[in-house]
């Protein structure tokens, strides 16, 4: 199913809306379903929210009853171009957020031209899996703290986990860059079957600006080019201007952009 171009005000009362499981609604007429809403929690601990119906009545009747049900805030993301699902859900009372850049990295060092890129001076990478869990867990905190003081960890990419009380990583996804045994980078990498997608590249504050990012993505994509992936893909929020530049320096594509709707 896929919602119909939606027409404003549509409340179409033969649509009978039931709650089938915690986290999951159906939309009926005249016997049939005519729509499903379903809401999941994020790793990060944000509930979002998805609707697939037949038409405008289905979708706003749905929206409503997840809304009457469920405690603010809500989220729903939506691709850019996807104009019905977006005006849908700013019917039910929900704003835009954020808008989040999708890019195609490609892999190849001879493409994104860091096959000569140099580790700066004092700086070694561990490549992903190699990290140890402590000192991987006091540089998740301490930049969670940094990031936090300054533009909220909310604009970091959903699936990057927000743990409540102790912070709780996987080795198996981090490559970290390391100076004089102290954590000061890290880069997530979510092993998505067919294409693994950069979660989160972020360097401790009194590192920047040293070429740390550069050389983890380096790492990163280097690993995944030798193990045959041609490409990974990679979020950024349109607000983080340095995110964006360093990956449209390594040859990326702008793949898309979704928005975050948020009702509060």
């Amino acid at each position: 199913m896929n919602p119909m171009p939606p027409t404003p005000g549509t409340d179409d009362p033969a649509v009978a809306i039931s709650r089938v499981a915690e986290h999951q609604w159906h939309a009926v007429e005249d016997g049939r379903e005519v729509g499903r809403g379903d809401a999941s929690r994020r790793p990060d601990g944000r509930l979002f929210l998805s609707v697939d119906a037949w038409h405008a009545a289905a979708f706003d009747r749905l929206a409503a009853a997840m809304v009457a049900d469920l405690p603010a805030p809500l989220h729903a993301l939506v691709g850019e171009g996807d104009l019905d699902s977006a005006s849908g859900w700013q019917r039910a009372g929900f704003t835009i957020g954020r808008r989040e850049r999708e890019y195609l990295v490609p892999t190849d060092p001879g493409t994104t031209g860091l096959g000569s890129a140099q580790l700066p001076s004092g700086v070694r990478i561990l490549p992903v899996g190699e990290a140890e869990y402590d000192p991987l867990c006091a540089l998740d905190r301490a930049i969670r703290d940094e990031v936090g003081a300054v533009v909220g960890w909310q604009r970091m990419p959903a699936e990057v986990p927000i743990p409540a009380g102790a912070i709780v990583v996987d080795p198996s996804k981090y490559a970290v860059a390391v100076r004089a045994d102290r954590y000061v980078g890290m880069v997530r990498l979510a092993p998505v079957p067919r294409q693994p997608r950069i979660g989160l590249i972020a360097v401790r504050t009194d590192e920047h600006r040293h070429g740390i990012a550069r050389a983890l993505l380096a790492s990163v994509l280097g690993g995944l080019h030798r193990s045959g992936v041609t490409a990974a893909r990679a979020e950024v929020d349109e607000a983080n201007a340095a995110a964006m530049a360093l990956f449209e320096g390594v040859a990326a594509q702008p793949a898309g952009c979704n928005l975050e709707l948020v009702r509060r």
